[in-house]
């Protein structure tokens, strides 16, 4: 990824085969080293009437070896994980594999950031959705950071359990409903801070849109932060951490750690616990990458004190003001506040309507809002980027790889939060120039041979 303050992606050879979004065969390393390919994704999505053990046998084969294993561990690892689930505990704390085996993050085009993990497939924040992120190719898993009643950080989004858990068919948690002052809101639900990490653990998750896959509901448990960290750490190739201070304020009113500890210094010292530190691009950095994120400006100057490791200040819509401070988008988009806070933080995580408006669907002229950030050497995470139609813009004709083009090419951002980690992995693999591997000599015609090769694997 481009970081020298230009507003334009800079591409350099990057594991892919083949320019253009139409197109969907990839190219990837598994824990081995090994080129393997990687597009049942596409195929699944798509439906081509293909015996998929056959398939999958021929385009993700298991690579185990050793300590690491490769993409194709994930179709096997995640069964095992559904039928597992309600047994025990899904994840051990970290094993800290050696990193010296595993293949580095890549750092030369926008960062492919899991929005709460492949939540598009899967319930959100579960070891599932996390695990396919990273077998689809995420750079980074996101998550949002809340804390029990007793003080176990967890990975969950919404203060309420109400919307994404099965609490309602838990009788025995019915009295436990409360009306709780969030954000100047009066807000009535089941609260995560109301419930011991025991009595959380009893929950099952569900999605949070009908229209998406339900045959994972009630399957996963709320995980905590800890083991959100030992997915990463466990990973066969380096992948960065995204977690996020989520309403810091509601959490330190209603929590309380011993020596007058707030949640933001139980936060940090969880990621301090397990290794992470280190400024952007570090060799620390670049071992267990990591971006802390806050819609709390005041969490992220105090965390500052507390640890050299990249931030991210999240801006919300333009009618909603800052959960900590109360300043408007106005405000806190300004140069001013963009010079200032960039001693803070190394970059912004807007919602993507704020750079780019709309108006009944169509896409409006874009603001500066890029341009200026990067000239204060800020770089820009948008959110969220999502497959469905309804989420798409008329002016991406329902094509999720004309959006993404459209943002990586004309935008020019410099990462992206995506509840479809394969779809933006396969276009930015197939819109990275050939990879260095393939060689600049006779490049079309072993192409071609690799697509004929593709074709007759699917040929009886």
């Amino acid at each position: 990824m481009n970081r020298s303050g230009s507003n334009t992606t800079k591409s350099t050879p990057h594991n892919s085969i083949l320019r253009g979004p139409k197109t969907f065969k990839t190219r990837t390393r598994n824990g081995t080293g090994q080129r393997t390919n990687h597009n049942i994704y596409w195929l699944r999505k798509r439906g081509r009437g293909v015996d998929w053990k056959e398939a999958e046998a021929r385009i993700m084969p298991s690579t185990c070896s050793g300590s690491g294993f490769g993409f194709g561990f994930a179709p096997i690892l995640f069964l095992s994980l559904v039928v597992a689930c309600a047994a025990r505990p899904l994840y051990p704390l970290p094993s800290k594999v050696s990193h010296g085996s595993r293949l580095p993050i890549q750092t030369s085009r926008p960062y492919n950031i899991a929005h709460r993990g492949s939540n598009g497939e899967i319930p959100e924040e579960t070891s599932a959705a996390y695990m396919r992120a990273i077998e689809e190719g995420a750079d980074f898993i996101e998550t949002d950071i809340l804390s029990s009643k007793d003080g176990v950080l967890i990975c969950f989004h919404d203060v309420t359990l109400d919307d994404t858990t099965d609490i309602a068919d838990h009788k025995e948690f019915a009295n436990r409903k409360r009306t709780y002052d969030v954000q100047g809101v009066n807000t009535t639900g089941f609260f995560t801070v109301d419930f011991t990490l025991k009595e959380l653990k009893l929950l099952r998750v569900k999605q949070r849109f009908s229209f998406r896959d339900q045959q994972y509901n009630g399957k996963f448990p709320i995980i905590t932060f800890e083991e959100f960290i030992s997915i990463a750490m466990d990973a066969p190739r380096i992948v960065g951490i995204y977690p996020e201070i989520k309403n810091p304020i509601f959490i330190n009113q209603h929590v309380k750690w011993s020596g007058g500890k707030l949640f933001e210094d139980k936060f940090v010292g969880i990621l301090k616990k397990y290794g992470y530190k280190g400024s952007y691009l570090s060799e620390p950095w670049l071992k267990q990458p990591l971006f802390i994120q806050s819609f709390a400006p005041t969490s992220l100057v105090y965390i500052s004190n507390l640890t050299d490791s990249p931030k991210i200040f999240l801006i919300d819509d333009i009618t909603i003001p800052t959960q900590d401070t109360n300043q408007s988008y106005w405000e806190i988009t300004s140069d001013a506040y963009l010079d200032y806070i960039k001693d803070y933080v190394v970059g912004i995580g807007p919602w993507k309507d704020t750079i780019v408006p709309v108006l009944d669907n169509y896409l409006q002229t874009p603001t500066d809002l890029v341009a200026r950030a990067h000239s204060h050497d800020l770089q820009v995470h948008p959110y969220t980027f999502r497959n469905e139609n309804q989420y798409l813009h008329f002016d991406f004709h329902q094509d999720p790889y004309e959006e993404y083009d459209y943002w990586i090419n004309k935008i020019g951002v410099d990462g992206l939060f995506t509840d479809f980690t394969g779809s933006l992995h396969n276009f930015q693999e197939w819109t990275s120039p050939l990879s260095k591997d393939d060689g600049d000599d006779n490049s079309a015609s072993k192409l071609l041979h690799k697509i004929e090769l593709l074709i007759s694997s699917y040929k009886n």
